[in-house]
């Protein structure tokens, strides 16, 4: 019997380590998305409004795949779900091949959406899967710290991207063709193969027929003030962070501090990096704070910091832009476990709309790029200040929640 435990504690392990490279593979992802935004701008003298369509299509694959990897999931279970979303993710990477010999930039767009399907696939998959994997009272710090390892994604990507999009050092180097963008994403692709490969080959438990799903349905979802709140609130600081991101590289170079598209794509990356400690951060607050109340301090300081980018300009403007990131860190884990929390039958449908809430990533590329053409990028940062205006309130909702029904709000 010991020796039983002792091997299905360590198969639990694997099967997380491997759970949360999936979660370092698509912030790797997300992260050279920003950077590939700015090089298609250099190499096919795109307009910001035009080069958002990147964001549109990437994040509008979260939408359309959700639920039918809900539904896989559902019927096939997590582990064929990883598998799935994994070959989604491998085909997009190699079909750029193709699209960039060809210089469409419709048909990379196109083969971007069939990797971010894959994406989209591996985060309806694994955010519920890692919150089952081990104790139900620990599902809200197992997910902050597997999303820190998406985080050290988003660190890597613009590494990458900063170092072989814009040809070490030469900013116009985009203009000699998009090679360094191949190369890369081949190397991406023959990584996810080997991973699925060792997903494959691994036993994982099936954790699809208990937990949350076994106790009371309580109220419809859209009934349900804190879940439908919670999946506004995700939607709109997807689209806040996806914005903040996209245009990053350009309010930096824009700042009047003499920044190349190189040094501002590395200096995207420490940015995530600060995003990828708040998520350690957080995961090690929670439990000492209330999730809520840790919420409504990270919403009230990107207010600040949002007011700042918007208001001002130069270094100081530049350093708010940055120290943003750190405060965006615990929003998306932390909503999507405090907007799951008591769903009971029900908590796999809410999973899969929070999921689909990533699509909000597709709304504020294009609506920033456009205000930033017409009256300058700055102006542009407006807009996700509203957002965190919204995820502020919405972390009073809780909070006045909390006090009203304890019991409901123990993190």
């Amino acid at each position: 019997m010991e020796n039983q435990m002792l091997r299905d504690d360590a198969l639990l392990k694997k099967t997380i380590i491997l759970v949360t490279c999936t979660f370092f593979l698509w912030g790797m992802s997300y992260g050279l998305l920003d950077v590939l935004n700015k090089h298609f701008q250099q190499s096919m003298r795109l307009s910001k409004a035009d080069s958002g369509w990147l964001q549109i299509a990437y994040f509008l694959a979260y939408f359309v795949i959700a639920i039918p990897a809900a539904l896989f999931n559902e019927r096939f279970g997590y582990k064929r779900g990883l598998i799935a979303g994994l070959a989604f993710f491998a085909t997009g990477a190699l079909l750029f091949i193709p699209s960039l010999l060809n210089a469409s930039f419709l048909a990379f767009v196109l083969s971007l959406f069939v990797l971010a399907c894959g994406s989209g696939f591996l985060e309806t998959t694994a955010n519920p899967y890692i919150s089952l994997l081990g104790d139900e009272n620990r599902s809200e710090r197992r997910l902050n710290m597997a999303q820190a390892f998406c985080g050290l994604g988003t660190v890597v990507g613009p590494l990458i991207g900063g170092a072989f999009f814009f040809k070490l050092g030469n900013p116009a180097g985009a203009d000699a063709g998009h090679d360094m963008v191949m190369q890369v994403y081949v190397w991406i692709a023959a990584f996810v193969v080997a991973l699925a490969a060792v997903i494959a080959r691994t036993p994982m438990p099936d954790v699809g027929h208990y937990s949350l799903e076994e106790s009371g349905g309580g109220l419809p979802l859209a009934r349900n003030g804190r879940f439908a709140f919670g999946a506004l609130a995700q939607f709109l600081y997807v689209a806040a962070q996806v914005g903040i991101g996209a245009f990053f590289i350009n309010y930096a170079m824009e700042s009047g501090i003499n920044l190349s598209a190189q040094s501002a794509a590395w200096l995207l990356s420490l940015a995530m990096m600060l995003f990828m400690a708040g998520r350690f951060v957080g995961a090690f607050a929670i439990g000492r704070l209330s999730a809520g109340r840790l919420l409504m301090l990270f919403a009230f300081a990107n207010i600040l910091l949002s007011s700042v980018v918007v208001a001002m300009g130069g270094a100081i403007a530049v350093g708010a832009l940055t120290l943003m990131f750190f405060f965006m860190s615990i929003m998306f884990p932390t909503i999507f476990s405090l907007a799951i929390k008591g769903l009971g039958r029900q908590t796999k449908r809410g999973s899969s709309i929070l999921a689909m809430s990533v699509s909000g990533g597709a709304l504020y590329p294009y609506l920033m790029g456009y205000v930033s053409d017409h009256y300058g990028t700055q102006q542009a940062y407006a807009i996700p200040l509203a957002s965190f205006v919204a995820i502020f309130l919405y972390s009073v909702y809780l909070e006045r929640e909390r006090a009203a029904r304890p019991a409901l709000h123990s993190v």
